[in-house]
């Protein structure tokens, strides 16, 4: 096993083990002052993680799409009205999906 892989299976136990919320579960109300919500709950970190890596994914694909997009009008210029049309509608795709993972996200930290 090379050393990239060591390191990427030891962040991915961190991660699991920061996002276990029934390890980080406690029944003891007397350590937060009455009316505090502020508590550290994995689900909420695991939800952070998951828009922190939707946000960077969903940016990393509108760079791509860009990048393509200009490379292939540069090189066909008359066909740049095609790529276009095809260009904003992987562009809605991939942002429906952001807004998908988002919602999920928010909603693991709701409910």
């Amino acid at each position: 096993m090379n050393v990239k892989m060591m390191s990427w299976a030891v962040l991915g136990l961190i991660v699991l083990l920061i996002t276990a919320s029934p390890v980080l579960a406690s029944t003891d109300t007397d350590k937060a002052p009455s009316g505090s919500t502020v508590a550290f709950y994995g689900t909420a970190v695991g939800a952070g993680l998951g828009a922190a890596f939707t946000i960077v994914g969903a940016g990393y694909g509108f760079g791509r799409i860009g990048a393509s997009a200009l490379e292939s009008m540069a090189r066909q210029p008359e066909t740049a009205g095609q790529i276009q049309t095809a260009m904003l509608i992987i562009a809605a795709l991939l942002e429906g999906a952001t807004f998908f993972s988002l919602a999920i996200c928010i909603l693991l930290v709701v409910l």
